[in-house]
């Protein structure tokens, strides 16, 4: 038996994919833990299961690295198309792709797939479908206690959860603090992902991500479309913006619908094959 990936990374936030159609076999919770742990399996922020074929649409399953599974993830859909370009799924210019967060309309860049366009829906800032508990509500600019401390907070959904916190200086050391206690806090009922979020101007803003079933994160797409949409319902900066992260950068544009779209790159980084000794530890 062969476990096969492929490996890629949209601004160091890298996924494994695992193609069900060229594997045998499901990989199950302790398995993922196992394969995405950096220090004794491959290493990633994840693993993408697909194509998968459900209701006559093209699907993918996003896989944590801690086992659960992700609503959407905006480089992970990139990432993925990216995939079936490469395995010749997609000869299209553009294609929609479906995830259990919602469809996402997917566009080629360029002839290699190496810069896409996502077309990632609507931001909603209602507790009831982020969630938040409490009262039905729009949760913007509401105080909430982390480790002690009170903070502003706005939360938003775009298929999965986020807790935005704008800062006028953010770091890594901060967000890894808050992280823990903000993604766990009973506030958020299914788990959420938080941004710390510094404003730059009116077209730029700096996130610092801690990432739902992941941790701290390089870059992420559903982030940047998160925190650019809390940015500009704030009215702290425009419809269109770049969202720096340490991994580097993604352009957020929010249409006057309130649709939005995320662009950036995805690289591959080659095939893996899983080795007999690894296989015997996972099965």
């Amino acid at each position: 038996m062969k476990l096969k990936f492929q490996k890629y990374h949209g601004l160091g936030n890298d996924y494994l994919v695992y193609d069900p159609n060229r594997n045998e076999g499901k990989l199950s919770k302790q398995q993922i833990q196992k394969i995405c742990n950096r220090n004794f399996g491959v290493g990633s922020d994840g693993i993408l299961i697909g194509p998968i074929w459900k209701d006559n649409k093209l699907s993918v399953q996003i896989m944590n690295p801690d086992g659960s599974e992700a609503e959407k993830s905006g480089n992970g859909v990139r990432i993925f198309a990216k995939y079936l370009k490469d395995a010749g799924y997609i000869q299209k210019k553009d294609f929609i792709l479906s995830t259990i967060g919602g469809d996402v309309h997917i566009t080629y860049l360029n002839e290699r797939g190496t810069r896409l366009r996502a077309f990632m829906g609507k931001v909603t800032f209602l507790s009831q479908e982020i969630p938040v508990a409490g009262t039905n509500r729009e949760v913007i600019n509401e105080p909430m206690e982390f480790a002690g401390n009170v903070y502003s907070v706005t939360c938003a959904s775009i298929g999965n959860p986020h807790c935005v916190i704008w800062l006028e200086q953010i770091s890594k050391e901060l967000v890894c603090q808050l992280g823990p206690f903000v993604e766990n806090a009973e506030q958020f009922p299914n788990r959420i992902n938080l941004q710390l979020m510094q404003v730059i101007d009116r077209n730029n803003i700096r996130i610092e991500i801690y990432e739902r079933g992941a941790g701290y994160t390089l870059a992420s797409g559903s982030s940047s479309c998160a925190a650019a949409c809390v940015a500009y319902r704030l009215g702290l900066a425009d419809s269109k913006m770049t969202v720096h992260m340490p991994g580097g950068n993604l352009d957020v544009e929010i249409d006057a619908n309130g649709n939005v779209y995320l662009t950036g790159p995805v690289a591959s980084i080659g095939d893996i094959v899983l080795s007999s000794e690894f296989l015997e530890e996972l099965y």
